[in-house]
């Protein structure tokens, strides 16, 4: 970047390739410059991530301003529904690793059957986590240890936001279909799309505006399921109008019980996976409650949004080197599959990086957008601060986790996963908390450090180069 005058300019070349990013463009990801198409696929895919990070922020900003209880119900039922979050990864990564594979293997009829066996598999698991959250919220709430208040305020939230999984099911199921087709830029518009539905809806039906009466809470979980709705709408009309690289039609939702084993035995390990870290969140989550009751667990799930809003473009990054190693190793190119993943890992680090300076300088300035009580606000500037203090290992993690699933060896992150949040990072979490008394500082402080030795791990591991050999 260079001064020309009083204006700042970039060279045109990177305006070309920024241009090139965001237009959807098809492109071969197996040839070429391995710089470029890390950017070219970052680039949306971070925005797509921002765009989910958003609605985080969005429904925290509103919904904190409805007082403590409201607060704290958000976060433990997003703590809770972080379960299908987990399994719409785990099947949203299978399907991304299994079109990949085959659009580098040029096999786009393939492609197009896998993406359709995967909506049949999603749909299916769905409906049944739809209807049991739907039934049991108010109990989901009291395990986690909400007050009775919160009890009675939270219930309905809880209660559409769990009913409505299968929007946020489809939402990144889909979206795992068009990265693994090298086509991130209609995943980054449907999440652009719901996004911007959910914030204006947010305002209107919390606050009430005219006819519109104010819902409080209730208008919250409308707000954040009708706008997921709108944008799984979107992905659905890409899907079958026939121009994109994935053309799926009806008669790729005929069971093809093959691909099914197939995807199941990549998906289940992913979901997983997943399951593991956010049910290590709940239990962390659990902790804080029971140490620093509603002032800490209103504060941590303020930071923890805050935390997301800049972790998921990190992931989004990540999301690259997973496309990039699917349809590498799917060409016969697995060489460049690593180096697609050594770059990717340079680029995040290097963000986290600038980002972790942000948070421990910035902190207590960007914890008073969302509240103005004392207690909630000190602790959530303390999370912040503990918890960015790894963000340099998260990147890199993230980009040696994603290419470890792009290759469709989901199993292998999963038992880092495993020993490394229930077998490291909960018992330290509570041992600092209870044995050692520091509360809900003694649980910030064992996420920086399990995440620190859960990288390093993977890193090792991926050295040895197993996951070349997979086959999917």
């Amino acid at each position: 970047m260079t001064k020309s005058g009083n204006r700042w300019w970039v060279p045109a070349s990177a305006w070309t390739l920024l241009k090139e990013a965001v237009s959807g463009k098809e492109q071969d990801y197996t040839s070429g410059s391995i710089r470029k198409g890390v950017i070219l696929l970052a680039i949306p895919m971070m925005l797509e991530m921002s765009m989910e990070s958003v609605f985080a922020v969005v429904d925290i900003f509103f919904v904190s301003h409805l007082g403590k209880h409201a607060t704290s119900t958000v976060g433990l039922t997003e703590s809770v529904i972080t379960i299908v979050y987990s399994l719409a990864m785990g099947i949203s990564m299978a399907a991304s690793a299994m079109v990949a594979r085959r659009i580098g293997e040029k096999n786009k009829p393939e492609a197009a059957r896998a993406a359709g066996q995967t909506v049949i598999l999603a749909i299916t698991i769905t409906v049944v986590i739809s209807i049991t959250g739907a039934a049991f919220a108010a109990d989901i709430l009291r395990m986690m240890g909400a007050e009775d208040a919160a009890i009675a305020e939270g219930t309905t939230y809880a209660r559409i936001i769990m009913g409505g999984s299968v929007v946020i099911m489809l939402l990144f199921l889909i979206n795992g279909i068009f990265r693994g087709a090298g086509n991130p830029m209609i995943a980054m518009k449907s999440l652009w799309l719901a996004n911007i539905c959910n914030i204006i809806l947010c305002p209107l039906l919390i606050r009430g505006w005219g006819p519109v009466p104010a819902l409080g809470l209730t208008g919250a979980a409308l707000a954040t399921t009708i706008g997921r709705g709108i944008g799984v709408v979107y992905q659905l009309y890409h899907l079958f109008n026939g121009k994109g690289v994935i053309q799926i039609a009806l008669r790729h939702f005929k069971p093809v019980w093959s691909i099914l084993k197939s995807l199941a035995n990549i998906a289940w390990p992913g979901s997983l996976q997943f399951l593991i870290g956010s049910g290590s969140w709940i239990v962390l989550a659990g902790i804080v409650a029971h140490t620093g009751h509603s002032e800490a667990s209103a504060g941590y799930q303020i930071a923890l949004r805050v935390v997301m809003f800049f972790i998921l473009p990190a992931w989004g990054m990540s999301n690259a080197a997973a496309t990039l190693v699917g349809q590498n190793l799917g060409a016969g190119l697995p060489g460049r599959a690593q180096e697609s993943v050594a770059k990717t890992v340079r680029y995040n680090a290097v963000f986290m990086g600038i980002v972790s300076v942000v948070f421990l300088v910035f902190a207590e300035w960007i914890a008073s957008f969302f509240t103005t009580e004392p207690d909630v606000k000190a602790y959530a500037v303390l999370a912040m601060r503990i918890i960015s203090a790894g963000y340099v290992f998260y990147g890199i993690g993230m980009v040696i986790s994603n290419a470890f699933n792009g290759a469709g060896d989901t199993r292998t992150p999963t038992w880092v996963n495993l020993f490394g949040f229930w077998f490291f990072q909960i018992p330290i979490a509570w041992l600092m908390a209870n044995t050692f008394g520091w509360g809900p500082a003694g649980v910030f402080i064992a996420i920086p450090v399990a995440e620190t030795a859960i990288t390093i791990v993977s890193f090792l591991i991926f050295r040895k180069g197993k996951w070349k050999l997979v086959k999917i």
